[in-house]
């Protein structure tokens, strides 16, 4: 049933895409991705696919998300970002105590969530929860949701630090402040969220050490597999996926240009007879394909250990968040090449390909696509060395 609505979701969302593409230099000009947008996508049940089926979800397999947002991302790359990190969030949510689910949609099941997991604020324990303040940066598509998730190192009277917690607060508990001004990926909006001394209650917190030992308060209610994947796994590909869609964005944006571009400095041959040109293509090809082959075969294996109700391996737990950091390089790669192999007529406001490339590289520079650390656990666990302690994995 839910792989159905998955592929009926899928279709929906292959059908809005020239309605995205046309509306890609609108979305950055704004710096906001359009409310009809959203309002499509909610139609086609997107924002669904990882939602509990206890509250509307179709608890869809990650592979039918991730999917969608690839096909978005490759429309219109801001419209992508924002929707893989606000429909993620309802797999997130899944996680949380079913109390703290029920705040978010006993009223509404449409309603939707941002989130700014960096610890900047401050979080303390108080009787019955924490006090919450301070600052978070890069909440994508806040301004089209009702509930925000943020990340915090909560601190004792000492200012020492003795966990880290995700908190789930309402609207009516922080500010936005509109300070999303930049270079790329100028449509998401990703404004920042102010919050003042707001008390939230136990039930809409949520321990990163519960998160990574795979065993949280959601899975009383929400006992399908889904919500027994790794966070490190689900979350870090739905930053790297819009990558990828961007990168096959611009992949059918140079192919279609080439085929008819004529290269006056090579006495009018056309660009598609370079053979230099063609080795390029495929080379580009090939990296976006192996990203996404990647991605298919872990989420694969993810889903059969959850399935069989089977404790996931730390060494795949690893070779995803490998294989999640190096599928944003080789996507990267590709945008890269395609870009150089377009010529100065791609420089031109409002032409696909050098958006996609910098909606791509504004991508690659979160926090979770830096590979160094990823890497370096990986090939720690290959000499058999301790894992470390990592929230991402």
């Amino acid at each position: 049933m839910a792989e159905s609505v998955g592929n009926q979701v899928i279709e929906a969302v292959r059908e809005f895409l020239p309605v995205l593409r046309e509306r890609a230099q609108e979305t950055e000009n704004a710096r906001l991705v359009p409310a009809d947008s959203i309002k499509t996508l909610e139609g086609t049940g997107f924002f669904r696919l990882l939602q509990p089926a206890a509250f509307g979800g179709f608890e869809a397999d990650p592979l039918i998300f991730y999917t969608a947002v690839r096909l978005i991302a490759s429309a219109c790359g801001s419209t992508g970002w924002v929707a893989s990190v606000l429909g993620v969030h309802p797999w997130h949510v899944g996680l949380f105590p079913a109390q703290a689910q029920r705040d978010v949609w006993g009223d509404d099941q449409a309603t939707r969530i941002s989130s700014s997991y960096a610890p900047t604020g401050k979080a303390v324990p108080a009787d019955g929860g924490h006090l919450v303040s301070g600052r978070w940066s890069f909440s994508s598509g806040c301004d089209h949701a009702s509930w925000v998730l943020l990340g915090q190192i909560v601190t004792d009277e000492q200012n020492r630090p003795i966990d880290f917690r995700t908190f789930l607060l309402p609207r009516a508990d922080y500010v936005i402040e509109d300070v999303w001004d930049t270079v790329g990926l100028r449509g998401t909006g990703s404004n920042d969220i102010v919050v003042s001394d707001v008390f939230v209650p136990a039930h809409r917190s949520l321990s990163f050490v519960d998160v990574s030992k795979l065993v949280v308060p959601g899975q009383q209610l929400n006992q399908g597999p889904l919500y027994r994947l790794p966070y490190g796994s689900v979350f870090s590909y739905s930053i790297t996926t819009p990558i990828i869609g961007m990168a096959a964005g611009a992949y059918q944006a140079h192919v279609t240009y080439t085929r008819e571009r004529v290269r006056v400095a090579y006495v009018g041959q056309k660009a598609a007879q370079d053979p230099f040109a063609q080795v390029r293509v495929a080379e580009a090809a090939a990296e976006i394909d192996g990203a996404w082959q990647a991605l298919e075969r872990n989420m694969t294996e993810l889903m059969g250990y959850a399935r069989a109700g089977q404790l996931i391996p730390v060494d795949l737990r690893l070779r995803v968040r490998r294989d999640q950091v190096r599928g944003t390089a080789q996507s990267i790669r590709a945008v890269d090449q395609l870009f150089e192999n377009s010529g100065g007529r791609a420089l031109k406001v409002g032409t696909p390909i050098q958006r996609f490339w910098r909606d791509a590289h504004a991508g690659r520079v979160h926090a979770i696509n830096d590979p160094e650390r990823a890497l370096s656990m990986y090939g720690g666990g290959e000499f058999g060395l301790p894992v470390p302690a990592d929230a991402m994995l």
